[in-house]
């Protein structure tokens, strides 16, 4: 039986799918991680990748190979998205990963994804277990630097658009105090909307039954509604949060200190300093599918762009 490898190179994180095909055509995980390697630090002001940022994505990938290889994957995919596209030193990133995943396939090398083809894996991946009756779906992928508005009727896209704003991008422009200010929140916020309006121009989200939201702010967001005392993936899996409690989680988040948010259970070291830009994006998208297409919860889903990588490579 085949066995693929997935791996999906963000503003913010690196992440790992190693899977086989189940027989009713869903995905079955032999490892699935996640590392915050922030390859995005500082690509929204300098147009360049950070060297220490480039190594910390060096070591995370290298051990991913590893894996790869012990796992005996037979076909792999790596993709790379928002900061790959901004970052003039690109070349140093693609010899690197082409050096490294050339161990577990001949020949393979990362891809630069255009904000389209991110937003169609991302729809992908969040609705392959959700029953099409549900639909028409929206699906978020809020990221590091950029953020997906996908709308699709059953398991097919409609339309997509991929917005140049995402949690890291926000917090490096507009969020430098700890908490933030007043004014630096009412600047975020400005500086969301303006980013965000061609998304929902260009998407039809008015048509939405179901709004399913994917990636690590989103996920964290739902673990706090739910209390939970760590990170449980299993128990986060297409869990649903109403908007007001949504809202609730995401202003308490913005007001904190990087110190209290570091001390929540399910919070990840990495993203204590980016939830509250992630946070206020979330608002954001929240209030306008409201408005829009009358949307009460969110529906958040552990699958995400990896799973839909690795269903392509068993297509």
């Amino acid at each position: 039986m085949t066995v693929v490898g997935a791996v999906d190179c963000g503003t913010n994180s690196i992440r790992l799918l190693i899977a086989r095909p189940a027989e009713d055509g869903r995905l079955t995980d032999i490892r699935r991680e996640m590392r915050v390697v922030r390859l995005g630090q500082g690509v929204d002001a300098t147009g360049m990748f950070a060297d220490e940022a480039l190594e910390r994505t060096r070591a995370a990938l290298s051990d991913y190979v590893d894996a790869m290889v012990d796992a005996g994957v037979e076909r792999v995919r790596m993709v790379a998205t928002s900061a790959t596209r901004d970052a003039s030193n690109r070349d140093d990133f693609f010899a690197m990963t082409a050096r490294l995943l050339g161990t577990v396939v001949p020949g393979a090398v990362a891809e630069v994804i255009s904000g389209d083809e991110e937003a169609r894996l991302s729809f992908r991946g969040a609705v392959s277990e959700l029953d099409s009756a549900r639909g028409p779906f929206v699906v978020t992928d809020l990221g590091g630097g950029s953020t997906e508005v996908v709308a699709g009727d059953g398991h097919e896209v409609i339309v997509g658009y991929s917005a140049n704003i995402g949690c890291v991008r926000v917090t490096e422009r507009a969020l430098p105090s700890d908490p933030p200010t007043a004014g630096e929140v009412a600047a975020a916020e400005e500086f969301i909307r303006e980013r965000l309006a061609p998304a929902f121009a260009a998407v039809p989200v008015e048509r939405a039954h179901t709004w399913v939201g994917v990636a690590g702010t989103l996920t964290t967001l739902a673990a706090l509604h739910l209390g939970l005392t760590e990170y449980d993936s299993d128990v986060i899996h297409l869990s649903t949060v109403p908007l007001d409690d949504l809202d609730a989680v995401c202003r308490r988040l913005v007001a904190m200190t990087r110190a209290e948010r570091a001390a929540l259970g399910p919070m990840h070291p990495g993203r204590v300093d980016v939830i509250g830009g992630g946070s206020l994006v979330t608002m954001e998208l929240a209030r306008q599918l409201a408005e829009r297409a009358g949307i009460t919860e969110l529906v958040v889903s552990e699958h995400d762009i990896l799973d839909g990588i690795a269903l392509g490579l068993l297509d």
